[in-house]
């Protein structure tokens, strides 16, 4: 894959573009979302690049699923008092703007009846 074609989650995990990173293991990295839409906006990316979106991940390879799920838990038990919801963005229509599998972790105070807006 050429260097333009990689997504910035790719780049970010090699080290190439700088992230607020609250989690790193050999699977999974998180970091802070540069535009939060809730008082706690968190990522959480799987390291491998072959899956596009949750439904590719879920068919393919449950188990890195439930591991994903697994850190989005861990990290909002340390930021937001393990409160906290977990979205996938799936297709362009709903908001996916990067094509690599991510969970969004949002917490902190959010109210009823809205998507994670402050």
């Amino acid at each position: 894959m050429a260097d333009d074609e990689r997504s910035v989650f790719t780049r970010i995990i090699a080290g190439e573009i700088p992230a607020d990173v609250v989690y790193d293991d050999e699977r999974f990295i998180a970091f802070r979302d540069i535009n939060p839409q809730a008082p706690v906006h968190l990522l959480v990316v799987p390291k491998t690049s072959e899956y596009r979106n949750v439904t590719e991940l879920a068919a393919a390879d449950p188990a890195l699923l439930a591991g994903l799920v697994g850190v989005a838990q861990q990290l909002a038990d340390e930021h937001c008092g393990g409160e906290f919801r977990l979205i996938f963005n799936t297709g362009a229509a709903s908001g996916q703007t990067v094509f690599h599998v991510h969970a969004h972790v949002l917490g902190g105070g959010l109210e009823e009846g809205t998507l994670g807006r402050r």
